[in-house]
């Protein structure tokens, strides 16, 4: 099997995106700029509340997935979809975006996950998602070669909600890990580190996991500080990798004895936020499997996450590898 350059692990879900007011949240028991797990009688409630919709194959590490993928790395992903109208929908994506995706669907139930997503005019995005098939992600759907083949293995910390995925992430970092690969996690939601702050501490603290991914409010959260500082030293010993997004104040990425600090790209119009973590991430893991230094992956991963959060919705519409090419950051 030819080698990736990052093996994606995550909940395969198709996102329905629509513009809302800050009054239809507050109406609707929504927590704004979070994302809220509901089950299928709120999903079929909020859909038929929401206005006029895009649907758009999302999931945190699908959207990194696709995100290298369009920046020209190469990569593969892991997820659970069923056999319907929206798993074909979201098969169909990702595999157009050129990651290889070889997932078995569920065959009936429980459906495709979605995630209903209300973008307020501040573009910031409050997620409701029905994890559905997504569930069912278990060790089983976990392929040795494609782990072993992978350069990095990255995962979503919201795989830590449905139980059996995180037997498939302990299995696929063992196998990555004992054919000398490395394995990267992003905290994914200061809420659901309130969740697993324990077990993500101990992914951490224990090896499983070498490279992490937060921006400065989950990593605040991780730690239980409201101190920047502190709570960035403290990920400076809990793992090999730190990299922390910061918004407009840029991201810096931290290991033992060396400290990139970067910039935010600058941007004409923010759209909507959705992905802006994940495509960061791309472009952070992109740099990084071809050798480039901590802050030309930082800059990678900024440009992407500035593209990103220009359009509507989490999947890249232009080329990313043509955008970095343009920007200095790639050799044509």
């Amino acid at each position: 099997m030819s080698e990736f350059d990052v093996l994606c692990i995550g909940n395969a879900i198709v996102d329905i995106i629509a513009r809302a007011e800050d009054d239809f949240l507050h109406e609707n028991g929504i927590i704004k700029g979070a994302m809220n797990l509901i089950d299928a009688e709120r999903a079929e409630l909020l859909y038929e509340r929401m206005g006029p919709a895009i649907e758009t194959s999302g999931g945190s590490a699908g959207n990194t997935a696709a995100g290298i993928a369009s920046l020209g790395g190469s990569a593969a992903f892991f997820g659970k979809v069923c056999q319907d109208h929206l798993g074909g929908i979201y098969r169909h994506d990702i595999r157009a975006q050129g990651v290889a995706f070889d997932t078995g669907p569920l065959n009936g139930h429980p459906p495709t996950a979605r995630s209903m997503i209300f973008v307020t005019p501040d573009g910031e995005r409050s997620m409701n998602t029905y994890l559905g098939a997504c569930v069912e992600l278990g060790p089983d759907d976990v392929e040795e070669a494609k782990v072993a083949a992978s350069k990095v293995t990255y995962f979503e910390g919201y795989l830590w909600d449905p139980p059996r995925a995180k037997e498939a992430i302990r299995a696929s970092a063992e196998i990555a890990h004992s054919h000398g690969r490395e394995v990267a996690m992003t905290l994914s939601d200061p809420f659901c580190v309130d969740r697993y702050r324990d077990e993500f501490l101990d992914l951490m603290r224990s090896g499983t996991v070498d490279i992490v991914f937060a921006n400065q409010d989950e990593l605040k959260s991780l730690y239980q500080t409201a101190d920047f500082d502190t709570a960035l030293a403290a990920i400076r010993e809990d793992c090999a990798l730190g990299v922390v997004t910061r918004s407009e104040l840029g991201s810096i990425a931290v290991r033992k004895g060396e400290t990139a600090s970067v910039a935010a790209h600058e941007i004409d119009d923010l759209v909507d936020t959705t992905g802006a973590g994940d495509l960061y991430a791309a472009g952070f893991l992109h740099g990084y499997t071809a050798g480039r230094s901590l802050e030309d992956c930082a800059n990678l991963g900024s440009l992407a996450a500035a593209i990103i959060i220009q359009q509507i919705g989490p999947r890249p519409q232009v080329s990313l590898r043509q955008a970095a090419i343009d920007g200095g950051l790639i050799r044509g």
